[in-house]
């Protein structure tokens, strides 16, 4: 997983600005199924606490979320 792709996704999570997974990944370069695999890792190995709103079409922290990104 490449870092920078992750600290990236983290800001749109952030401020609820992801849109839709296509839209997301047209942000950020990849493939839809690129972001799935993202998203599945930050929620499996980092802990993150992401959900998506199907009403809004946009991924959410569902509580406070300080990923940590330091070795």
């Amino acid at each position: 997983m490449d870092i920078r792709i992750i600290k990236r996704l983290h800001d749109f999570v952030i401020t609820e600005r992801t849109g839709t997974p296509k839209e997301l990944a047209l942000k950020l370069g990849l493939s839809e199924r690129s972001v799935y695999n993202y998203i599945s890792y930050m929620k499996n190995e980092m802990n993150a606490p992401i959900t998506y709103d199907n009403q809004k079409g946009n991924y959410f922290y569902k509580r406070v979320c300080e990923l940590n990104f330091e070795g």
